[in-house]
C-alpha cells in the first residue's frame, strides 16, 4: 500500500486502499470533469465527497491539498516520477489524466493543441461566465433590484452558446471525430444552465448543435457514472 501519510487530508477523508489514486469532489460542473474522466480513462480511482461547506472546503485538511479551497483535488499514489502528488483545478487535474492515461487528447499534436485551445476556452470563459449567471440568475443576485448584472451575463452566456453552436455544427465532438477533456470540460456547463433555471432565459432550444451534444454527452456510460460520483450522503 502507498504511504499517503505525507498528505494531512488523509486524516479527514483517509483511503481504503492508498494505492488507487484518491479524488476528492462533490458533483459539480467542475467537481464531475474529474470523475468523468477518471470512468473513461479506467484508472482505479477512490472518491471522497467533499461538500462546499466551509467545515469541509475550509478545513486544514483540505486546505493543505488545496488552498484555493475549491473541488476537485486529487491524489495521485503513481505520481509521473514515481512519488505520490497531489493536484487541483479541474483543467489541470484534466490535462495530468490525459498525459497519464493516453487517452482523451486525440490522435495527433494538432489535435492535443485544439484540445488546449477548448479547454482553455471552457475555463477562461464559459464556466466563469455561467457561473455568475446562476448567481445573478438563481441565487442572492437575482434579488438584486439592479438586473444590469445579471444582464450582462445572460448576454455573455448568450454569445459563448453562439460560439460553440457553431463550432459544433457538423461534429459530434468539440474537436471534430474524437471525444477528448474538452468535451468534459465543457458539456457538464452546459448542462448547468438547467440547473440555474436559466435555458429558456438563453434560449437553449434554439441551438439545436449543443441540444444533441450534450445529449450524446450523456449517453456515455463513463458521463452517467461520473455525474453521480462521489455519491452525495
Amino acid at each position: 500500500m502507498a504511504d499517503l501519510s505525507a498528505f494531512p487530508i488523509t486524516a479527514k477523508w483517509p483511503p481504503q486502499d492508498s494505492d488507487k489514486l484518491q479524488l476528492y469532489a462533490f458533483p459539480t460542473p467542475n467537481g464531475v470533469k474529474a470523475s468523468i474522466a477518471l470512468e473513461e480513462t479506467e484508472i482505479p480511482y477512490e472518491p471522497h465527497l467533499v461538500t462546499l461547506s466551509d467545515d469541509d472546503v475550509k478545513s486544514p485538511a483540505f486546505l493543505s491539498l488545496n488552498p484555493n479551497n475549491k473541488i476537485p483535488a486529487i491524489i495521485d499514489p503513481d505520481g509521473p516520477d514515481g512519488t505520490p502528488i497531489g493536484l487541483f483545478e479541474s483543467g489541470a487535474i484534466l490535462i495530468y489524466l490525459a498525459e497519464k492515461s493516453g487517452k482523451l487528447f486525440g490522435q495527433t499534436a494538432g489535435d492535443r493543441a485544439h484540445v488546449l485551445q477548448w479547454l482553455m476556452f471552457q475555463m477562461g470563459g464559459v464556466g466563469p461566465m455561467f457561473g455568475q449567471l446562476g448567481f445573478f440568475y438563481k441565487f442572492k443576485g437575482s434579488e438584486w433590484e439592479d438586473k444590469r448584472p445579471q444582464q450582462r451575463y445572460l448576454n455573455e452566456t448568450k454569445r459563448l452558446l453562439a460560439v460553440l453552436d457553431l463550432e459544433l455544427a457538423g461534429k459530434d465532438w468539440i474537436i471534430g471525430r474524437d471525444y477528448t477533456i474538452a468535451d468534459i470540460a465543457i458539456a457538464p456547463w452546459l448542462r448547468a444552465l438547467d440547473f440555474y433555471g436559466a435555458k429558456d432565459a438563453v434560449g437553449w432550444d434554439d441551438h439545436r448543435n449543443l441540444v444533441d451534444y450534450v445529449a450524446r454527452f450523456e449517453e456515455r456510460p463513463a458521463v452517467q457514472k461520473g455525474l453521480v460520483t462521489p455519491a452525495r450522503d
